[in-house]
C-alpha cells in the first residue's frame, strides 16, 4: 500500500452510526498528507425507500434484482441522500470532501453481469478512471464515491459497493484497502475466549463458514471483504469504525482488525 493514500469501502447505514471522532480522523489523516478514498453503499436505505415508494424488490444471488423503476431508486439514494449525508458529515467535521457517482466523468464504466437477463441493471466494473480520483485528491479534498456505473450509451448499472471499491482501489494502485464495519474483525473462540484473528486466508474463511465459526450476519461482511480483493488488491482489513484511531493505525502501523489475504 502506498503511504499516501488508502481507498476505504463502508456501509451508508455503518457510516450514517460512526462518532464524530472517526471523520476528525479522516480529516487529520487527510491533513497529514495521507489521501483516504471512500466508496460507500446504501443497500438498507435503497430497500427502505423501495418499501415506502410501494416498489417490490428482491435479491438474486445476493444481488438486488434492478429494473429502470428500481435504478432510479438506487440512483437517487446512493448518488443523493447517502453521499451528500456522508459529505455533509465529513464536511462539519473539517475535512474537505467531495462526493460524486461512477457516472460522473464516466468515473466507473460497466457492463451487464452475466445473468443480466435474470437480474436487470446490474453491472460489472470495466475501467475507472483514476485521473478523476486522483485530481480531486491533488486538489486537497477526499473523493466519496456512489457505486453507480455508466457504459458508453449512457445506461447506468447498480454496481455492488465491495465490487466497485476493489476495482478503484486496483486502479489506483492501492495494494491493501480497508472495509469499515461494526465489528472489530474476523472473532474466534479460543479456550472459551472471543479472540479477534490477526490475518485469515479465504481457504480458511470458506471453512469457517461451513463449520459455523463464522455465521449470521458475519458471513455477508466477510463475502463482502472478499470481494475487494481483485487486481492489485492483495490484502483487506476489516475493522470497527467505532474503535478510538483504527484508521490511523490500520493506515501507518497495521496491527488492527482482520487481515485477509487470497
Amino acid at each position: 500500500m502506498t503511504t499516501q493514500r488508502f481507498v476505504m469501502k463502508c456501509g451508508g447505514s455503518t457510516l450514517a452510526a460512526l462518532p464524530d471522532s472517526f471523520f476528525a480522523e479522516l480529516r487529520e489523516l487527510q491533513n497529514s498528507g495521507i489521501s483516504p478514498v471512500i466508496v460507500h453503499g446504501g443497500g438498507p436505505a435503497i430497500s427502505e425507500t423501495l418499501d415506502k415508494l410501494g416498489i417490490e424488490t428482491e435479491f438474486v444471488q445476493g444481488l438486488r434484482k434492478t429494473n429502470d423503476q428500481v435504478l432510479d431508486v438506487v440512483e437517487m439514494v446512493l448518488a443523493g441522500r447517502i453521499n451528500k449525508e456522508i459529505v455533509r458529515k465529513m464536511e462539519t467535521n473539517g475535512a474537505k470532501t467531495i462526493g460524486l457517482s461512477g457516472v460522473d466523468g464516466m468515473l466507473i464504466k460497466a457492463r451487464p453481469v452475466a445473468n443480466a437477463s435474470e437480474i436487470g441493471f446490474v453491472g460489472d466494473v470495466t475501467t475507472v478512471n483514476a485521473t478523476i480520483v486522483e485530481g480531486i485528491m491533488n486538489m486537497g479534498y477526499i473523493p466519496v464515491i456512489a457505486p453507480i456505473g455508466i457504459d458508453e450509451s449512457g445506461q447506468r448499472y447498480n454496481i455492488n459497493a465491495d465490487t466497485a471499491a476493489g476495482a478503484v482501489a486496483s486502479q489506483l494502485g492501492v495494494s491493501r484497502m480497508i472495509v469499515v464495519t461494526d465489528v472489530p474483525g474476523i472473532m474466534k473462540t479460543v479456550d472459551g475466549q472471543k479472540i479477534t484473528l490477526p490475518s485469515v486466508t479465504v481457504a480458511e474463511i470458506e471453512e469457517m463458514i461451513v463449520t459455523g465459526e463464522i455465521y449470521g450476519g458475519m458471513i455477508p461482511k466477510v463475502r463482502a471483504a472478499i470481494a475487494c480483493l481483485q487486481g492489485n488488491v492483495q490484502e483487506v482489513v476489516i475493522v470497527s469504525g467505532a474503535q478510538e484511531g483504527v484508521l490511523t493505525e490500520a493506515v501507518k502501523a497495521g496491527g488492527v482488525g482482520t487481515v485477509i489475504k487470497q
